[in-house]
């Protein structure tokens, strides 16, 4: 043999050694992560199929409720949608108590619906939601308390950069045009008008608003009433809702200004 093959078994012969003391010193944390790999990509599977099966059945109950509240069946939709707030993913959970409070405005328990409101903003984390479930309970307060109470609820959502704002600005112009507040009624239905990210049927309000406004003598923007859209005749007098506006009623001018939000 020669001393070049000799020292080539040599080295087989270490790196050989050396590779199996390597691996039982390690086998057991290779085994292992290999093992923790596996686990939590079977686990990270079984978490999706659960999710979408459980988000799966509370659709399923969330329609069955809403089907109940449209064929006049209150009581049921109301115990419906209370076993999906108890019961349903966190999401379900929180359109079931719109849907209640809204349910509560529809059997005439306004003074309820209102507290269901305004609890549920106080409890939600997510800030869009929350200041949506106060622009509904300002829409109910502004024929049901007073400006101080809607200013209380919707003052603090009428910057620039809020989404929110025209909704809340509506609903503060009506609450101070009932109280008699002219002026801040004025101020609020114009910021309306002049706001391009208002929707078009907020917009189209706040124009016939401020038509009323001015046929009673008060000094409107002649430029934001010369700019409004050909409208129908003005109604005698401002109709103040006496019922919150629904989550679609209220869906255009709420995308829309934050649609506006998001581009800025």
């Amino acid at each position: 043999m020669s001393e070049d093959s000799f020292l080539r078994e040599v080295e087989e012969e270490l790196r050989s050694d050396k590779l199996k003391a390597f691996w039982r010193r390690f086998a057991p944390f290779i085994i292992g992560a290999a093992v923790l790999i596996v686990l939590l990509v079977a686990a990270n599977e079984i978490w999706k199929w659960w999710s979408s099966n459980t988000a799966a059945t509370a659709s399923d109950q969330y329609y069955a409720a809403a089907d109940l509240a449209e064929q006049g069946d209150i009581e049921g939709a109301q115990a419906a949608f209370a076993e999906l707030q108890a019961s349903g993913p966190a999401g379900y959970a929180t359109l079931a108590r719109f849907q209640e409070a809204a349910l509560l405005v529809e059997s005439g328990d306004i003074e309820g619906a209102i507290a269901a409101y305004d609890a549920l903003a106080a409890s939600l984390d997510q800030p869009r939601l929350r200041e949506l479930a106060y622009v509904f309970a300002g829409y109910l307060a502004v024929d049901h308390l007073d400006a101080a109470a809607v200013e209380q609820r919707v003052g603090g959502l009428t910057g620039e950069d809020n989404p929110m704002r025209n909704s809340a600005r509506e609903a503060l112009g009506l609450a101070h045009y009932k109280a008699g507040n002219i002026e801040e009624a004025r101020a609020n239905f114009e910021a309306i008008a002049a706001d391009p990210a208002a929707g078009q049927d907020m917009q189209l309000r706040a124009f016939v608003y401020l038509e009323q406004l001015a046929s009673t003598g008060v000094d409107v923007s002649e430029e934001l009433v010369d700019a409004a859209a050909p409208v129908e005749a003005a109604p005698e007098e401002i109709v103040i809702p006496a019922e919150t506006p629904s989550l679609e009623t209220l869906g255009q001018p709420l995308e829309s200004d934050a649609g506006q939000a998001q581009t800025e």
